[in-house]
């Protein structure tokens, strides 16, 4: 119809020409004083610097910055650095919190020297050629962590300086997945969702649906025998990989020497967010300037105890000046009370601490470095273990390289140890080690060939023989695949040390700005709550008068819930709120009198979360007055905006407040409204009607981690998360988080167990699990062999009952109280007494006569005539 748009568009491809330059960056220009150049005023920046560092410029510290200065000088990098030095500043002036290090550039004294980083690379042994290679041409990659509150501030500072319409974010393209594209087309074409959620639960997470269909055998005899499947799964196969959606970069920003829309397609998404429309390898391809600028949530939970702390307490932190031995902080972190400390939490790492029982500092950087999948498979994390308590004993390949190898007891666990070993060998020099490292852990076959013959020629000139330098080159070779990068965890292992150290020391503001930090999570946040029970912190409900926006704490023991953390709250409402409630409310009526941006959705959250508790009325009743409350709201409203205003500042009509008299709602309701608008129970727990069941006859969950490989226990409690998936065969299978209230554990259910009680299995279920343990790269590992009912535990299991004694502590008059107390409780379950002497310990089993029956009481009684700790009644026959 229109022959002309081919021949216009035809001549509009002729006139279109673009040569594109890769494989060099243009750094845009960095504004200097007057007279001085990049290389010289980064020299200055770094020697005033230096002086503020170190008490002496040692001639270590001359020399390494002075070869770090050449090395930046030779390679034109100047302008980089100072670009990088200028947004830290800037973020430093403004309260910013910005992370230790991240990634090589910690291993920069320079970086060290400008404050881009905070981890001292000489101390810590860290390599300036790990980050800038004077032998590879490449750019040096500086990655910087920000609190994330202030992330955008420091972006939007970086587009003010050199220009909106050179700086961006960079656009990341979201693919069809497997299991998302069935739903999509199912949903299309008009399938039931019944039919769509099943076909796509029946794809493993990470398959492809080709893969699937072959792999799953229910799906592929859907796929062979049902027409509307087959026709969802061929559109799907067809839709497969392209792209979704596209959305901003979680970290990139580039930054060009001149307009972006010269360089690259720029696109703009959401409120007028202009991004480039090529992806994060794309825009470096092309030469443009390339920062990640992250969000570290921990960097925002650090800075706001910080402030807690000096607000509440009038106590100042200074994170940098803390003492890195502090052993009430190692103490909390051996006892693997690690629930919100970064990077040392969960259950691997957990039982990897236990076994490693860190003391310094520098073992929580190894314990960064090992607790990864080429470590913990290969057995290097067990040969460190092993070596660092003494049951292994320590080897070098060679005695050189005790040196390199002696922090980690003689196991190269870090990337630099590679390159040192590779300089202390065959007289490498480090930036031919960082070439060779490079080298082994990509595989390069070409370069590591001759390497390896530069490596054995400069091993023989040091007089090693060449059986020990192929050994050592395999090892080399072997251990590139596991190491990690010691400047990166040595910068996180600092944050890992803060956050404990703020634990440890000051629980409470800790614990309440871990809440606030993770109050969009209702299930990290139910999690933290219970940990604080733990610590003995009571987390109080919400309280109109009390509560801040977040969490606060309110005494050393007591932190307030937020009222952000609230479902159907909004921070307008809140806002209204606090900018009231000076002197408090004095009713619920009061509080509609006097707020504005508050609506009936906010309200009922308010009542039904708790929030008026304190004032004595109850939840059903301020419910039932809900509309007058909003009433009495809108007839202030227009009250104000009249200027009709009393003589004291309140509105004019006065009216009295309706007088509540409903009784309250059954405590089981009350807690389901706790749930439902604050994600957990507050006011008090569905499993306390089961903790004497628990405590009788199931294992505490916080002793799990010492089950020993093919022991079986019960354990139980309530379910508090709970992923389903199916497996190849299609069956279905789970993985439950279980909490007993002290301690949680994660079990995996197989389908022939599932089958057998799949409706017992979910989310505030409370069940009980028989378990066998196993062992993984060190971790404990729970398979449920049976699912139990709580309730009837008593008539499934047997218990017995162990008591022990010191040889000292056997004298007539507790014997004689032991065997009254005993007659008051007589059953059928087995009595055992262990008595523990200079000799060893006895084991003596008490007659038929001396059966007891178990109970809360019964331990209660005797812990009362023996001592806390020394009863214990266990499932099965005595041992």
């Amino acid at each position: 119809d229109l022959p002309e748009a081919i021949d216009n568009t035809r001549a509009i491809a002729d006139r279109c020409n673009v040569e594109m330059e890769f494989g060099r960056t243009a750094i845009p220009p960095f504004p200097l004083p007057e007279g001085v150049d990049a290389d010289s005023y980064l020299r200055k920046l770094a020697y005033d610097g230096a002086h503020e560092r170190y008490e002496q410029i040692t001639p270590a510290v001359e020399e390494r910055l002075e070869y770090e200065l050449s090395v930046i000088e030779r390679m034109k990098y100047a302008t980089y650095f100072l670009i990088v030095w200028d947004f830290v500043r800037f973020s430093n002036e403004q309260h910013i919190p910005v992370g230790p290090g991240r990634g090589s550039a910690t291993g920069s004294l320079v970086s060290y020297c400008i404050n881009i980083t905070r981890v001292d690379p000489l101390q810590y042994g860290l390599i300036f050629e790990r980050f800038l290679n004077p032998e590879r041409v490449s750019m040096p990659d500086f990655d910087i962590d920000f609190c994330v509150k202030g992330r955008d501030k420091v972006i939007a500072y970086v587009q003010e300086k050199y220009g909106r319409d050179r700086t961006a974010q960079i656009a990341t393209y979201d693919r069809m997945a497997a299991r998302s594209v069935v739903r999509d087309v199912g949903r299309v074409l008009g399938a039931s969702y019944n039919t769509t959620d099943h076909l796509a639960k029946l794809i493993p997470y990470g398959l492809t649906l080709r893969v699937a269909i072959e792999q799953v055998a229910e799906l592929h005899d859907l796929y062979e025998s049902d027409p509307e499947v087959k026709k969802i799964v061929d559109i799907g196969l067809r839709l497969e990989g392209l792209t979704r959606n596209t959305s901003t970069h979680a970290a990139g920003v580039v930054v060009a020497a001149r307009p972006l829309q010269e360089i690259v397609p720029l696109l703009r998404l959401g409120e007028g967010e202009i991004v480039t429309q090529y992806d994060m390898i794309d825009v470096e391809a092309v030469g443009l300037l390339k920062f990640d600028f992250l969000g570290l949530r921990n960097l925002t939970l650090l800075d706001e105890a910080c402030a807690s702390l000096q607000n509440h307490a009038g106590i100042d932190v200074d994170l940098d000046k803390v003492p890195l031995d502090d052993e009430k902080t190692f103490e909390m972190i051996r006892a693997g009370d690690t629930a919100g400390i970064f990077q040392l939490e969960g259950s691997g790492m957990t039982s990897l601490i236990r076994r490693v029982q860190p003391d310094r500092f520098e073992d929580l950087i190894a314990l960064l470095a090992l607790y990864r999948p080429g470590p913990l498979e290969s057995g290097m994390t067990d040969d460190y273990v092993e070596r660092r308590h003494g049951r292994q004993k320590i080897t070098y390949p060679h005695p050189s390289l005790s040196e390199v190898l002696d922090e980690t007891y003689g196991l190269p666990i870090y990337q630099d140890q590679i390159m040192l070993m590779a300089q202390k060998l065959a007289g490498f020099s480090l930036a031919e080690a960082d070439i060779l490292r490079k080298a082994m852990g990509k595989k390069k076959k070409e370069i590591m060939a001759s390497m390896r013959e530069q490596f054995m020629a400069g091993c023989k000139e040091n007089g090693i023989s060449d059986q020990v330098a192929k050994q050592s080159f395999d090892d080399m070779e072997k251990f590139s695949r596991y190491g990690f990068n010691k400047s990166h965890t040595t910068a996180y292992a600092f944050i890992s040390y803060w956050t404990a150290y703020l634990k440890a020391n000051y629980p409470t503001h800790f614990m309440a700005s871990l809440l606030a930090s993770v109050q969009g999570d209702l299930d990290k946040v139910a999690s933290y709550i219970g940990q604080c029970r733990r610590m003995g912190i009571e987390v109080l409900p919400p309280d109109i008068n009390e509560s801040e926006a977040s969490f606060t704490p309110t005494s050393d023991s007591r932190i307030r819930f937020g009222l952000a953390a609230i479902k159907h709250v909004g921070r307008g409402a809140i806002d209204g709120i606090l900018a009231v409630r000076k002197g408090g409310f004095s009713s619920f009526f009061d509080m509609c009198r006097r707020v504005e941006g508050v609506d009936r959705d906010t309200l009922e959250a308010l009542i039904k979360a708790g929030a008026f508790d304190g004032m004595g009325i109850s939840r059903r009743g301020l419910l039932m007055h809900v509309s007058q409350g909003i009433e009495m709201m809108q007839v202030a409203r227009h009250e104000r905006q009249s200027g009709q205003q009393s003589f004291f500042g309140g509105p004019e009509t006065v009216v009295a407040d309706p007088i509540i008299t409903e009784e309250e709602f059954p405590q089981s309701e009350l807690l389901e409204f706790e749930k439902e608008l604050l994600g957990l129970y507050i006011s008090a727990d569905p499993l306390d009607q089961y903790r004497d069941l628990i405590s009788l006859y199931c294992r505490p969950l916080a002793g799990v981690s010492s089950l020993r490989e093919g022991e079986d226990a019960i354990i139980g409690g309530r379910i508090t998360a709970m992923r389903r998936i199916a497996t190849k065969k299609g069956d279905q299978m789970a993985f439950v988080t279980l909490s007993d209230g002290d301690a949680e554990a994660e079990v995996t259910i197989f389908p022939r167990v599932l089958e057998t009680a799949s409706a017992a299995i979910d989310v505030d279920k409370f069940t009980a699990l028989r378990v066998s343990a196993g062992r993984r790269n060190g971790e404990i590992n729970l398979v449920a062999e049976e699912v139990l009912s709580l309730e009837s535990l008593d008539k499934k299991v047997s218990l017995s009952v162990d008591v022990t004694l010191s040889e000292e502590e056997i004298d007539p008059d507790r014997l004689t109280r032991l065997k009254v107390f005993l007659a008051e409780h007589t059953g059928t379950a087995p009595l055992v007494l262990r008595v523990d002497a200079e000799s060893g310990r006895f084991v003596v089993r008490a007659g038929e006569g001396f059966r007891v029956s178990p109970s809360v009481e019964l331990r209660r009684g005797l812990e009362e005539i023996v001592g806390a700790g020394r009863v214990r009644v266990a499932a099965g026959d005595p041992q």
